[in-house]
């Protein structure tokens, strides 16, 4: 047992410590680098392992060998011609270096594309990872350059394989069926702002229109946008109007007009007609953008061989197929449908400590959760005239299990299902005998 310093004893530097308490000094204290767990290091001096903390104007790069020990300080790099070209200095020659970087929001693309180009190897990681191997070493400071080198050493000491990005055609997908996702999102926004003004300018014609957002209702808002609008028209000229390729028609224009005479609405000042017009004609830009996207999603499908024969499986259309292709690229490269199902996130995640033995489990929180909205349709979908996944529907149901856990088991089925048809590269053909014993 090593006793502490009394007062008076020179420290190891040689400097006198006369005046201070006999404490240990902090000086005396060897520097540890946080980030890095040196008993799990597995010696290899010939690597290096690159660090790049992604910023939208900035990088930060640090470098390490295997051994952990830094090599090139956090160095700042901007977001410039001039600033790649000096972070191809300071990474030296690829054959020997992985890059690991983080895969924050859309920053890192340009970055990852360049770096690729001139033959570094580049290891794209879950933020996730990087958070958790942080909090392992129970860090307490976060810089740019800490995490910078946090991310060297991770690579240092995890080794992650270098990230393939999907061909061109995959890439392109992925923008118009992400595109397509914010369009939808938009018209649904408007939709309910619209239904909003009706229901207080003229809220008895939802009861004559089956949708806001259709033709027909479209043309009658921006023509009317309130009750009070129908003062001074007549059946006749509302019959006239035009929507789409035919007129409305005498009687819904009847039963429009007569609604409007008793409507209970009190709000028909020209704001009110002005947000009407505005929405109507923000819906009529946005369906017709929508239909623009799905035909070049469409025509990118028929030359997509994957795509097509997805669209064999009941439930899964053209949308849902070019959401698979764009967001997974081919499934068969995963090793099983198991690990595509976990990709997506459709595995449980099973909690027990000491006593507490339950065997409910919920989904795992982590997973591609837009690929799961995507499929949740489909599944709907496929539960109805899907007769295989009807049938294994309808026999998790007999055996007590909520809907809900039905469906979920359902959607894991049609990923099977999903991976099957991309693996043997054959259309979708179903094992019927359980479907014949349920329709009997």
């Amino acid at each position: 047992m090593r006793a502490a310093p009394s007062t008076g004893v020179s420290c190891s530097n040689g400097i006198s410590r006369a005046d201070r308490s006999p404490r240990i000094h902090k000086q005396e204290h060897r520097h540890r680098d946080r980030g890095f767990r040196r008993a799990a290091r597995k010696a290899d001096g010939r690597m290096r392992y690159a660090g790049i903390d992604i910023g939208s104007q900035e990088h930060v790069v640090a470098v390490v060998d295997g051994e952990g020990g830094v090599l090139v300080k956090p160095t700042t790099v901007g977001e410039l011609r001039a600033g790649y070209e000096r972070l191809e200095e300071t990474l030296g020659q690829p054959e020997d270096l992985l890059v690991v970087m983080e895969a924050t929001g859309h920053y890192w693309q340009n970055l990852f594309g360049h770096l690729t180009e001139k033959g570094y190897p580049v290891a794209v990681i879950n933020p996730l990872r990087t958070r958790r191997y942080a909090e392992e070493e129970l860090a307490r400071t976060k810089t740019d350059s800490i995490d910078a080198r946090a991310l060297a050493r991770f690579g240092a000491e995890k080794k992650p394989a270098a990230t393939v990005l999907p061909d061109a055609a995959t890439r392109e997908l992925r923008e118009l069926v992400r595109m397509r996702d914010r369009l939808v999102q938009e018209h649904a926004d408007k939709t309910r702002q619209l239904h909003r003004l009706v229901d207080l300018c003229f809220p008895e014609l939802k009861r004559h229109l089956k949708e806001l957002d259709g033709e027909v209702g479209l043309t009658l808002l921006a023509e009317y946008p309130t009750a009070a609008a129908y003062k001074g028209t007549t059946p006749g000229r509302i019959a006239k109007l035009e929507a789409g390729k035919r007129k409305l028609g005498r009687e819904l224009a009847q039963a429009v007009f007569e609604a409007a005479q008793q409507s209970v609405a009190r709000h028909e000042g020209p704001s009110y007609e002005l947000q009407v017009r505005y929405l109507c004609d923000d819906l009529r830009l946005l369906n017709k953008r929508i239909g623009e996207i799905e035909k070049k999603i469409n025509g990118l499908l028929e030359k997509h061989e994957v795509g097509q024969l997805l669209q064999t499986i009941p439930g899964v259309g053209p949308q849902t197929s070019a959401r698979i292709v764009s967001e997974v690229g081919d499934p068969r490269e995963f090793e099983s449908a198991a690990a595509l199902a976990a990709f997506i996130g459709l595995v449980p995640a099973l909690r027990q400590s000491g006593r507490n033995r339950t065997m409910r489990a919920h989904l795992a929180p982590t997973g591609h959760a837009r690929l799961r909205k995507g499929l949740w349709m489909p599944t709907l979908v496929g539960v109805r005239f899907n007769p295989w996944l009807r049938a294994a529907y309808q026999r998790l149901r007999d055996r007590g299990k909520p809907a809900k856990v039905a469906l979920v088991a359902c959607m894991r089925k049609l990923v099977t299902a999903i991976y099957s048809v991309a693996k043997n590269r054959r259309p979708f053909v179903p094992f019927l005998a359980e479907a014949k014993e349920v329709e009997t």
